[in-house]
Order: structure tokens, then sequence, then C-alpha cells
């Protein structure tokens, strides 16, 4: 940089002396010393004497730049800035360029030029809350440059100070940096001289004094400084021609923001106060288009200005000569014109040349469209974002109506986020806008999370089956963010692939690069960019939403992949490297479901107001929510940040609520349905039912539904009436023959539906009765008792000695027995779903029952082999009783369908885990007081197991009232006890003597040991079951229902015979579904395929139930006093900008009354001079206003006049 910036930048130097006559000859009207200047321009007598007016094109000279570099402000920190000298005449796009490309400045998405309000001009309170809460703010959120003079003096320092304030409050890195750019001019710099290095200054040490009257020091909150040199020193106005070039070169050039498109930057000049010259600078801006925007009241040539567009806005303009500079414009009458002379006068009082400053304000008002008025000292600060949006807009509306011409100002609006901006003034139907103009912005609106734009878009002609496609949908994904959980679980399932696509040797080398844990900072679009194995696809959110939703759904995306999902994993891999290293057809298919898979990828983002929206949007809305509940519910056990673990637990029972009024509002337009509802496998979510979703959810709202348990009710009772009475069943049990008979109903004759042709009446009602799973329930709790009554027969009274004497004849039926439970658990284990064995496993290790079997089992197997042998005998019938207990504990697993048992299990099981805590101090408080006591009482003992006894066992019966006085009270001590102090007798196994020595203390402790525990402890245990019984008592019976739904389903999955006699259905399965390839039947009462027509009388069903939701939730919403308040405060905007409408009309019907006036008196002038004159010979005398008059109030005059 120290090389070439030298032969590309330029300065210029003064090469004509021409003498300033107010100096006596030491200033040249440059305003530099004669000194300063070399002897060529010094030495050129006849070229100044010739000269009257210096001039910066004429008599300046450009040499290469001396001053560019870095800038260190001495005392303000560390931070530099960057400067340079440049001539005025250098091209705006090689500092652009510098800028951009070499200093690191980011290219803006706004450039706000703020003019005006320089010098020892004072800015005004109110200005600076705009610039510091309007301006800055703003810019912050657009990623705008702030371009000014730079100088610390009025608005420069001003800005500056705002800057300032927000690095110093802004909360993150994360924020985007506010960018401030200085253009003044080089000969206003003070200390200058500083900044004077021809190899340039890395940094230059820049003094921050008192300056004097002709120069300023540079303010050290800005990035950068464009020093401008014409050539002069200490003159104002020699950065004005750059700025404007610079300003409008800007204005052409594209920047790649806010998705995959590229706008052209807007540009737009902000007017703070101003003298006379700035209307110059306004006037030749407005000829470039470039809008601007000004603030009433800030200072004169604002004020002009608002007041000019103020007041005459309804004046009519009048053909006569331009004014000067201004070719084919309008030109005014001779009284708007001494109008604007007199206010001109007003504001600028010493002005001598006026008629110019007339001139260029009524061409500044030929140009009014491109000008927005900022009231600010009634507008709020807050709002100045809008400002600045609408002004943009107004500026493009100027250019065309077409919708292409405003898609920048659109990106404008989503990037700030003002919808509602976007809805006044470009939904508003004067624009037509296509498909392809909300593309790029839906992308944005998108990924930067605005649900409000995309609501907006899809209301106005963007279709969302055109626009999701599967390379904009992983485009979508490789957005998210590096912090987010979504995003490292993918990168996971990434790595897992390129790791194997590394080993693949049809890889081509470039994958063995390092794997990118983070997105490559890179100007490309996330959605349009090239993509290539390196990169996510659509694979890896398969991996995710498998990993996340397990096997209740098959896998996402498999079918545009081309996968088969019965594959392995390892063959898939290879199959999904191989497509994406070609050429990936089927990116550009159209995505199948495209609200279902926005769903999820906003739900795996944890989007709330989003998910919502596309959940509206999408079908099958019960399944939707119920999906979105799962997934954000494993994605909470997998967060670490507290605060995201919570919001997604919120927003999980979120759309369970959702779930539970949408399906009570179905079940209340038509039971059937909504039962269909239930058990319909849906093509969306990969084959899943509402049923299993709700259960892999652990949705208990859901399930507590009456509508729902009505429906597990009617599978539960099978073909049987459900008001069939239990012991109708208990005797038609034991007396199978009763089935034929009229005392069990059956729905089929309750409906009188015929029976099937195919299959007898006999072989019809034993299958009606004997599947349903209510019977198998009964004889499963009928041979289970019988089951325990033998277990207990076996080990109370037939429990033989080993063999060969043993064991029994029912105790081999016993082992047999449990033989079939085993049978029966590895059914349940292996033998359910199409997931792999590890996820099988694990769904059945969950279940708490089938821990206890497990255990139970376990537990029998080590007694019955223990047993078999002399030496274990008795350490096998200890472990058989304890068996006994677990076995008879599952019992209250059966009793789980109960209604009024049912709820107080639940409650006993979260009481079960208050009892651990309690234990967990009671074990604290009895080890410190047991070790204590021990060796208080006795000196030495070393036999473990009464030390044991004697810490932990004593202590515990002394809570419940069992204390031994004559070990603890050395005055109650009992005489005559044989024990000893001698080491060597208790060494030998002598009882040792009780220590008397701090009785006292023994007792002490003894007290308040029982008073901890018999009080604190014991009180806490219940005020903890208290707790415990209140908060679960609420929600007791949504658990209740909830686990009678998992017994439910599964004695419907459980064969009917009961154990022992199970082994023969186990045969019979195994014939049936492995070698003769036979369907379940049972299968249907949990799953209903429904494809073509009927699917789609159901989804349409489905969503008019929807509608019906939302139109309650939305008058719930707008019947709210927030609402109702918000209404209001609208409707009185709407009455004040009425009102204001009102004044305005009032004042243009004044000025059009004046104009009529005039006129009137102009015609009445030529009427009376007409009549007195010669030329014309007078036909009839003139109308008088009198006869018009009553002409009006008398119609028949006016007939009578027509005849």
């Amino acid at each position: 940089m120290r090389s070439w910036i030298p032969n590309i930048i330029r300065k210029r130097v003064c090469t004509t002396f021409v003498e300033d006559s107010l100096s006596n000859g030491a200033l040249c009207q440059c305003g530099g010393m004669r000194e300063t200047h070399g002897s060529n321009a010094t030495g050129d007598y006849f070229g100044a004497a010739i000269v009257s007016q210096w001039d910066s094109s004429q008599h300046s000279s450009e040499y290469p730049t001396d001053a560019f570099g870095e800038l260190e402000f001495a005392g303000a920190g560390r931070r530099h800035s960057h400067f340079l000298r440049l001539s005025c005449d250098t091209p705006p796009q090689i500092v652009y360029s510098l800028m951009t490309a070499h200093w690191g400045v980011p290219s803006p998405n706004l450039v706000v030029s703020v003019v005006g309000g320089g010098g020892c001009e004072k800015v005004k309170t109110w200005v600076r809350e705009v610039l510091r809460q309007g301006l800055v703010k703003a810019a912050q959120r657009t990623g705008a440059w702030i371009v000014t003079g730079g100088l610390r003096e009025g608005v420069g320092r001003c800005v500056g100070e705002a800057v300032r304030d927000h690095a110093a409050a802004a909360s993150s890195l994360s924020q985007k940096k506010v960018i401030a750019v200085g253009v003044a001019p080089w000969g206003l710099v003070h200390n200058r001289e500083q900044l004077v290095n021809t190899q340039g200054s890395f940094p230059a040490r820049y003094y921050v004094q008192n300056a004097s009257r002709d120069s300023c020091c540079l303010d050290n909150n800005y990035q950068a400084f464009l020093l401008v040199d014409d050539g002069s020193v200490g003159r104002r106005g020699g950065d004005t021609a750059f700025r404007s070039k610079m300003e409008d070169y800007i204005s052409h050039q594209c920047t790649g923001i806010w998705g995959s498109g590229s706008i052209e930057i807007p540009v737009l000049c902000m007017l703070i106060s101003g003298e006379a010259a700035m209307l110059k600078r306004v006037d030749l801006s407005l000829r470039k288009a470039t809008p601007w925007l000004v603030l009433n009241g800030s200072g004169p040539a604002a004020d002009l200005i608002c007041e000019l567009l103020d007041a005459l806005s309804a004046v009519p303009m009048s053909r006569t000569s331009p004014p000067p500079e201004v070719e084919g414009s309008e030109s005014p009458s001779a009284e708007l014109r001494e109008w604007t002379r007199e206010r001109v006068k007003r504001h600028f009082p010493a002005e001598a040349d006026r008629e110019k400053l007339v001139d260029r304000a009524l061409s500044i008002y030929q140009n009014r469209d491109l000008i927005t008025v900022f009231h600010g000292e009634q507008d709020s600060p807050d709002d100045f974002d809008t400002v600045l949006l609408k002004a943009l807009v107004r500026a493009s509306k100027r250019v065309s109506s077409a919708a292409s011409e405003y898609t920048e100002e659109l990106k404008l609006a989503v990037a700030w986020n003002r919808v509602d901006i976007a809805n006044s003034e470009l939904f508003n139907g004067d624009i037509q806008w296509r498909y392809e103009d909300l593309e790029d912005s839906m992308t944005d609106a998108l990924i930067n999370n605005k649900p409000q734009f995309v609501r907006l878009f899809t209301e106005n002609g963007l279709n969302i089956l055109d626009y999701l496609t599967y390379q904009r949908l992983e485009g979508l994904y490789r957005s998210l963010s590096n912090s987010s959980l979504a995003y490292t679980l993918l990168q996971r399932h990434l790595t897992e692939r390129q790791s194997l696509a590394r080993s693949l040797p049809t890889v081509p080398c470039s994958l063995d690069e390092p794997i990118p844990l983070k997105r490559p900072q890179s100007h490309m679009s996330p959605i349009s960019g090239p993509s290539s194995a390196k990169e996510l696809s659509l694979y890896e959110v398969s991996r995710l939403l498998w990993d996340i939703l397990g096997d209740v759904c098959q896998p996402f995306y498999y079918s545009p992949l081309g996968l088969d999902q019965s594959t392995s994993t390892w063959r898939t891999l290879k199959q999904v490297n191989k497509l994406l290293l070609g050429d990936c057809p089927y990116r550009e298919q159209h995505c199948v479901y495209p609200w279902a898979s926005l769903f999820i990828w906003a739900v795996l983002q944890n989007r709330s107001e989003m998910a919502v929206y596309f959940w509206e949007m999408a079908g099958e809305s019960v399944l939707s929510a119920l999906a979105g509940c799962k997934i954000l519910r494993e994605l909470s056990k997998l967060e670490s940040e507290t605060a995201a673990k919570l919001s997604m637990k919120e927003l999980a029972q979120k759309f369970e609520n959702l779930a539970n009024d949408m399906f009570s509002e179905c079940y209340q337009s038509s039971e059937s349905r909504s039962f269909n509802l239930l058990i319909r496998q849906s093509l969306v979510w990969g084959e899943a039912t509402c049923l299993e979703m709700a259960t892999a959810a652990d949705a208990r709202l859901f399930f507590s539904h009456d509508g729902l348990q009505s429906l597990l009710s009617q599978i539960w009772w099978g073909d049987m009436e459900r008001s069939t009475e239990v012991w109708k069943l208990i005797l038609t049990f034991f007396l199978p023959p009763l089935i034929y008979t009229n005392l069990i109903s059956f729905r089929v004759n309750l409906k009188g539906a015929p029976s099937n042709p195919k299959r007898s009446f006999i072989l019809l009602r034993w299958r009606e009765f004997w599947f349903a799973p209510v019977t198998a329930f009964l004889g499963n709790v009928l041979m289970y008792f019988l089951f325990l009554s033998l277990f207990a027969y076996v080990l109370l009274l037939d429990f033989k000695p080993p063999p060969p004497h043993g064991p029994s004849t029912l105790e081999f039926v016993l082992y047999f027995w449990v033989f079939t439970l085993v049978c029966e658990e590895f059914r349940q284990t292996f033998f359910r779903g199409s997931t792999t064995l590890y996820q099988r496993m694990k769904l059945y290790i969950q279940d708490m029952w089938n821990k206890c079997d497990i255990t139970a089992i376990s537990l029998f197997a080590l007694g019955m082999c223990c047993r078999m042998f002399q030496w274990s005998y008795e350490f096998g019938r200890a472990v058989m009783a304890v068996d006994y207990m677990v076995f008879t504990l599952r019992l209250i697993h059966i009793f789980a369908i109960h209604k009024q048992l049912g709820p107080k299990i639940i409650i006993v099981e979260k009481m079960m885990k208050d009892v651990f805590f309690f234990l967990f101090f009671l074990a604290v408080w009895l080890m410190a007081y047991g070790v204590a006591n021990q060796a208080l009482l006795y000196s030495y003992d070393p036999r473990p197991g009464w030390i044991f006894r004697r810490v932990f066992y004593r202590p515990y019966l002394q809570i419940f009232g069992h204390i031994p006085i004559h070990e603890m009270d050395a005055d109650k001590l009992e005489e005559g006890i044989e024990c000893t102090n001698n080491v060597t007798l208790i060494e030998a196994g002598a009882e040792p003597c009780t220590s008397t020595y701090a009785n006292w203390l023994v007792v002490i402790l003894l007290v308040i040991f029982l008073l901890v525990t018999n009080i604190l402890l014991v009180n806490l245990l219940i005020a903890m079951f208290s707790y415990t019984f209140s908060k679960v008592q609420e929600h007791s019976d949504t658990h209740w229902k909830f686990q009678r739904y998992n017994l439910i389903a599964e004695y419907h999955s459980r064969p009917c015979l009961a154990p022992p006699f199970i082994i023969l259905s186990h045969l019979h399965l195994f014939i049936k579904r492995h070698i003769r390839r036979i369907p379940s039947v049972k299968i249907k009462h949990f799953v209903l395929d429904i494809r073509g027509r009927q699917a789609s009388r159901l989804n349409t069903w489905e969503a008019i139930q929807k509608e019906n939701i939302l139109s309650a939730q939305n008058k719930r919403e707008r019947e709210k006093d927030s609402e109702r308040l918000k209404r209001t405060s609208v409707k009185v905007d709407s009455v004040l900008k009425q009102m204001a409408e009102i004044r305005d009309h009032g004042r243009r019907l004044r000025m059009l009354e004046t104009e009529l006036e005039y006129c009137s008196s102009s015609l009445s002038w030529m009427v009376q001079a007409f009549s007195q004159s010669n030329l014309l010979k007078p036909t009839r005398p003139p109308p008088a206003l009198r006869d018009l008059t009553l002409q009006l109030a008398d119609p028949s005059l006016m007939e009578n006049n027509e005849i």
C-alpha cells in the first residue's frame, strides 16, 4: 500500500499566487500564506495580474499524495482510523475500492449523507436526539454508512458522539458496527502537518487541540477520513463536488446482501440546518434523482425548503420563462416568486444575490417528490428507520410503477423488519408483484426469522410449491446459526459422512481437506451457491430427524435421494456420497410437502412464531403439532443452555395444546372421523399415526382427551359392548360356551350388521371374545394370581433340597412358567417395529415395568442356579424369596387400568422419589450420629459386623423408640455383664466394656439426634409428600390416562393366551408371520391406511376444523383489552391524520379562493375595459353578479335562459 497509493492518488497544490486584496499581499485567494507557495507560484506576476478570481482547476496542480495510512488519536484508545489525502478530481471508484478492498470497511447496505450544520453553529437538542436515537440505531440495523464532514464541530461532532455512545452500549460483538465516514476539506483540518508522510503513516499520531477560526480538528469516532484537497486552505466547500460524485457512484454499485440477490446501494441525503450555499448542493443532488430527508426546524436552509413544500403544495404553476439553469421546468408566477423572495429574505437576510437563491428554491420545489420532511420536534426518533425507508420508497415511485423497481426497497423493509411500511407502501395494490420479484425477499425473511413478511409474501402472489426446491431447502439448513443445537447435530452427521467419503477410493482428493466446522465466510449466498459433497445435504437432515423421531416415522427425504430405507447405514452413506459427487438432479425438484418441510426447519431452530405460522399453513394439523412437540422435547434433552431448554419446552407444550384443541374441535364435529384421524397413516410424516407420535412425544395432555379415551375404550373392549359387566367376563372366561349365548352383548349385534359369510358364527364369536384386549388382560391377571400362588406354594411348602432330591414337579412347572414369561419379554423386545436392534432395546429398557420384569427374571435365574447346588442352596432360596417380592410388586402395573387406583399409583410413584431424597439426608445424619456415638461408648472394638450394627442399625431403631438405656446411660448399666478393656482379649473375641467417661455427651447427642430425626426430618418428609400429592393430584388423571393407553396398547399387541399357554400363541405367531407371511389383523385397530379421495376428504375436513380454531383464537385476541387499546390508538391516529388532511385541504381551499378572487377581479376589469372600449360593438350588457346569484337561487330562471 505504501508504494502504490502515491502513484494512484493525487493531491492538489496551489501553483498561482492570486493576491487577496484584503491581506495586503500576505495571503493568496486560496487561503495560503505567500511563504507556503513555491517560487513558480509567486514569480508569475503577469499571470497573477490578469487573474481576478482564484479557481482550483486552473490555479492548482496535482502531485502524488503525501498523507495516507492509519490515524491514532492521542488519548483516545488504541483504535485506529484510516485516512487519505486526495485530490477533488480523484475518480470515486478508486476511493471506494480502496475503502472496501484494502481498508476492510464493509460494503454499505445504505448510505446516509448528513449535510449542513457545520461551523460554529449550535446544534439543537432534539437534533442531537434524532442523530443518537434515530440515525445511529437505524444505521446499526441496516449496515449503513453515515457520511459527514468528520470534524469536531456541529453535526459532525454530534454524529461522532452518537457513534461512540452506541459502541459503548453494544451488548455483544455480534451486533453490527456503525460505520462513520468523514469527508472533509484538507485545508480545513487542524494540525494537518502531523499527517504528512510521503511513505505513509502506520499510524500517524494525531493530537486533538483547540482549533483556530479557519480550521477544525478531526473527530476520533470515525472509522475512515477522506481529506479532499482542492488546493485551498481554510476554505469550506472544497469537498462538496467530490462528495456528490462519491455518493452518485455508490448509488450505482451493487452489494450482495440479504440472501442471494444483489441490489443497488440506496443513498439518502439528510439536510440539517444549512446556509444559503446549501441550496445549490440540494438542487444538484435532486437533479441526479438522489432522495433527501429534511429536518424541519433545524435551521435556515432546511426551514426554507420545508416552508416552500408546505405552502406551495397546492399552488398551480404557470408556464413562463424557466429560471436559470432549470431548463424545461415549470416557472412560477410573479406572486409566487415574490412570496418565495420574502421567505428567502427572512431566512437569509445577509445574502445579496437573492434572486439566485429564489431560483434555487423554486427548482428544488420542482423535485418535491424526492424530498421527505421529518418534523423532529413532533415525531419520535425511535421510528427514524421508518422515515428513511419511506423516503427511499417515495424516490423509487418517482421512477416507475413496475414491481422490479421496488425490490431494493422491499429488501430494505425486510432487513429492517418493517412489515407495516411494506403493507402501506409496497403492497397497497398499486404495484403488481410477480413471483420472481418475491423469491429473494422470501429467502431473506426465512433466514432472518421474519414470519410476518413470510405471511405477507404468501398472501401476495408467492407460490410456496414453486418456491421451495430441495436446493433451497438445503440452503436454508446451511444458513443455520453456528451456535444453534441443530447446526451442531447436523455437523456431526456431515463429519460422519465425510469421514467415510475419505476412505472411499472413488472420492476425489478434495475431500481430504480439513472439514470446516463452521460455514465458510463467503459472499456467495447459501441458497444459490454451488454445492458439493463437502456441504450439508438432505441426507444429514434425514439422519437428524431419524435420530429424533426414531421408529415413529420412516426416514425423511429418502425418496428424492433415491435411497432405500432397508439398506445398511454404510451402504446408504456410500450411495449418498456417489450422488452428491454427481450432478445432484434432485436439487432442481420441487419439495413435495413444502409447508411441512419448512415447519420442521423452523422447529429445529426453536423459532416459535415462524413454526406456528407454518403449522397453520401445513396440512394434517394434529399430527404436525404432535411432531413438533416430539422434536422440541427431544432437542430440549440435548440442549445445554438453560434459557434455550426452557424455550423449547414451552414451545413443545404450546404445540401439544394446539394438538389437543384441534382434536377437541374435530371430535365435536364428527366422532367417527376424529377416530380415523388418530389412526390414519400420514404420507407427510413417514406413515406415522397421531397415536404413535403422541406416545413418542409423551403428550399426556393429548391422551387425557375424552375423545381419545373413548377410542381407547372401544379398542379395549374389541367387538364387545363397553357396558359389559366384569363378572360376565370372568364367568365366560371359565365357561367358554357362554360366548354363544346372550350373556355378553357384541357391537355387531347392536348395529344389526350381517356376519362375515366367510366365517362360521362359532369361529367369529370365539374370535370376537378371545381377541379383545380386555379378555387378554383378564386372562393375564387371573393367571398371574395363579402364578404367584404357585410360586408361594413352592417357596413355602415344596422347596426341596438340591438334586437328586429336588426340585419337585410343581417347581419344574414354575420354571416352565417363568420360561414362557421370558419368551414374551423377548417378543416385546425384538419383534416390534422396523427399527434397529439398539433402538428396540432402548425403547424396551425405558419402560419402568420392563426394568422390573428384567430384575425379577434375573433374580429368578440366579436363585434357580444357586439352589441346584448344596453349597449355595440357602443363598438360592433367599434370592427366590426376594424375587417373589419383585414379582408381587408387578401387580401394581396390572391395577393401573383401574380408574380409582390408577391415579394413586402415579402419586405413589412420585413419592418414591421423595423417599430417596429423604433417605439421603437420613443416611448422612445417621452416619454422623452413629460414628460419634460408637466412638464415645466403646474405646476399642475391632469387630466390623458389630461396628456396622451399632453405627447404622442401632440409630435407625432409635428413631422408632427402641433405645438401649442399659448401654447408653451410665447410671443404668447392667451389672454382671462380662466385659473387658484388655485389647488382647477384645481382639480374641471378648466383649468390650462401655466407656463412662463422656456419658453425659452421649445422652445429649441422643436427644439432639431424636429431635432432628423425629421432628425435623420426618416432618420434612411429610411436607415433601404433601407437596408431591398436591402437585400430582391436579394432573394425576392426565398421567393415569396416558398409562392406560400404554397398558391398552400392550395388551392389544399381546397374544390372546396368558402364560404359560402363551407359548402356543408364540408358536402360532411364528408360523403365521414368518413362515406363511400373513399380516396381523390387530394392527388395523391402531393403523388405518387411507388413500385417494377418502384421504383428501379427511384432510379437507381437518383443515376446516383448523380454520374454526384459528378464527376463534383471532376473535379472542381481538377481544383482549390490549388489542382493543391498540385498535383505538390506530383509530385515533387515523382521525388525527384525517384532521391534518382537512386542515391542509382548508388551507388549499383558501388559497384557491384567493386565486378565484384574483381571477374574478381580473375578469371584472376586463369586462369593464371592453365595455368602455370602442373596439367591440356591444350586443347586450354584461351579466351582473346579482343576476348570477338569482339564477343559482332560482332554477326556473336557468331553464328559461336555456330555452
